[in-house]
């Protein structure tokens, strides 16, 4: 029951984004027959170090969404604090409900059934403009960030190099 309940709301919130989409964000499936999984692509946001950059990732949805958040990796080489060298994105609403074992986060800044591709995708764009360097996920990305910014900045650019070549541009 849950799955056809999220299988619904997933249909409906691509359709939405699809008619009003998200500028610097699009989604659709991976496979034609599964909801659950999303291709999305992520335009890097103009006058950020990923500006001109086309980032591609994939989200995939739990079966009882949207009562626990996706999850958001992304398959381009990036370089950001905030995102694990594997490219699995650590960012709040994307941590499931409830309260935060290590004390960290509020409860309100975690994930809650109120939020929706959209609200994720605005995070995701706002997260590359600015990256918190307080609860890095890529420990070396945000020591780079704080100490050695020339350095962090190339490495950037030459993710936003490899994501056009990447896409054939």
């Amino acid at each position: 029951m849950a799955s056809s309940h999220a299988s619904l709301l997933l249909q409906k919130q691509l359709k939405y984004l699809n008619e009003t989409p998200v500028e610097g964000f699009s989604a659709g499936l991976t496979q034609e027959n599964n909801i659950f999984e999303w291709t999305v692509t992520i335009m890097g946001p103009l006058d950020t170090l990923y500006d001109g950059g086309i980032f591609n990732a994939t989200m995939s949805f739990p079966f009882d969404y949207p009562f626990s958040p996706p999850t958001l990796k992304f398959t381009s080489e990036i370089w950001h604090p905030n995102i694990y060298p594997d490219g699995t994105v650590c960012i709040s609403i994307l941590h499931p409900p409830g309260d935060d074992p290590s004390g960290y986060e509020l409860a309100t800044e975690r994930w809650s059934p109120v939020h929706s591709v959209e609200t994720i995708a605005l995070s995701i764009i706002s997260l590359l403009c600015s990256p918190n360097v307080d609860s890095p996920a890529n420990l070396d990305a945000a020591i780079q960030w704080r100490k050695h910014r020339d350095e962090f900045k190339k490495k950037v650019q030459r993710c936003v190099e490899k994501s056009l070549l990447a896409n054939g541009i």
